[in-house]
């Protein structure tokens, strides 16, 4: 069996990371004795995620550059040239067959760095408009992974494969979870559930307008499942407060996202990729409710990928308040259409992409 060794790079956010750990964990299936390093930004989530994952990680000092005039922008080249040395450093010790970007501060300095030493590399995409790290590391890595069409905007065709996004492995047979879901979130199996997830700090938006909706979902007899966030869990509480016995459950974080996914008849999110991506694979109809300060809008084009195949419902951020409960109320009460929204979702899942990343990451060190 062969001993490779890949450094992966990149984090941030989930959507980086969760990729990230996906890929390592594919490759390490296929070839166990395969050394894995990870390189992310210190003071980021990679930096407690990978080791609860594992993999062992690095940080570089990097840091992302503030979109308004800041004093923390000065230092952003001091910053940028100590990772650059440093990530040189880690290529040179660690000596890797093959990196792996996938996006997010650190990916830079270290892709940039092997590939001036001559490593193969590979860069993951997950959102339908890519970040300016990938875009800036497109000419000098072999391939580009990535989980929309179109994408030969922005990258060299020649390097592109459409692979999808690689999400949690416990997200797939989610009808076989869904009586243990009931039972977790204390639910009544008859009635309609509603999942609301906003990512782990909540988003501030639809936060607001369920809390502004609770009367209205309870008189319609729907039971919700609500992530709050860990910012607005005691506005939350408060508001359900009175709905006691109507299966109305508010919590900060969910831990058990197979159960929460496999209880809800319809879902209410942001569009991040993996969250499209996620809810693709387990076939629920949604309703995005896109992150307008995402870059360049890119969670209204994630969404809208869903959108134009009739395979998601979309209510911008601007209008929540006034669109979002009676959008809801009318997809519930919808049987046909939910099930015409499940088969369409389901047909553009891209149910095995971290093993095919896998693949074409052995490919390139094969080469």
């Amino acid at each position: 069996m062969p001993q490779f060794k890949v450094i992966v790079s990149g984090g941030g956010t989930g959507g980086h990371i969760f990729p990230a750990i996906a890929i390592a964990n594919a490759i390490k299936e296929k070839y166990p004795d395969t050394k894995i390093l990870f390189v992310g930004a210190l003071g980021r989530m990679e930096m407690e995620k990978v080791p609860a994952a594992g993999y062992e990680i690095i940080g570089l000092p990097i840091m992302g550059l503030q979109r308004r005039l800041t004093l923390q922008n000065l230092k952003f080249p001091f910053k940028l040239l100590a990772s650059m040395r440093k990530a040189k450093k880690i290529v040179k010790d660690f000596k890797p067959d093959v990196v792996v970007g996938v996006g997010g501060y650190a990916s830079g300095p270290l892709l940039k760095a092997a590939t001036k030493q001559g490593v193969p590399a590979l860069v993951q995409e997950q959102n339908s408009y890519p970040g300016i790290t990938n875009k800036l590391l497109a000419n000098k890595v072999q391939k580009l992974c990535v989980a929309y069409d179109n994408m030969d905007r922005f990258f060299p065709k020649e390097k592109l494969m459409l692979t999808g996004n690689p999400v949690r492995q416990d997200i797939k047979n989610l009808e076989a979870k869904r009586a243990r879901g009931i039972e977790h979130f204390g639910l009544d199996e008859n009635k309609k559930t509603v999942l609301v997830v906003g990512g782990s700090l909540g988003a501030r938006t639809i936060n607001h307008a369920i809390d502004a909706g609770i009367e209205e979902i309870a008189k319609n007899d729907i039971q919700l499942v609500w992530q709050t966030g860990k910012l607005y869990v005691d506005e939350a509480a408060k508001a359900v407060s009175e709905y006691e016995g109507k299966g109305i459950r508010t919590m900060p974080f969910i831990s058990k996202m197979d159960y929460a996914y496999a209880v809800a008849d319809v879902v209410i999110s942001r569009a991040g990729a993996m969250s499209v991506s996620e809810l693709s694979i387990a076939a629920k109809p949604s309703i995005f409710v896109p992150l307008p300060s995402a870059a360049e809008d890119h969670q209204t084009k994630n969404a809208m990928a869903l959108v134009n195949h009739n395979a998601a419902l979309l209510v911008k951020d601007v209008e929540a308040q006034e669109k979002l409960i009676p959008t809801l109320i009318a997809l519930v009460a919808n049987e046909q259409e939910q099930q015409k929204m499940s088969v369409n979702v389901a047909k553009l899942a891209f149910t095995n992409s971290a093993n095919i990343i896998a693949d074409e990451v052995i490919k390139l060190i094969n080469r």
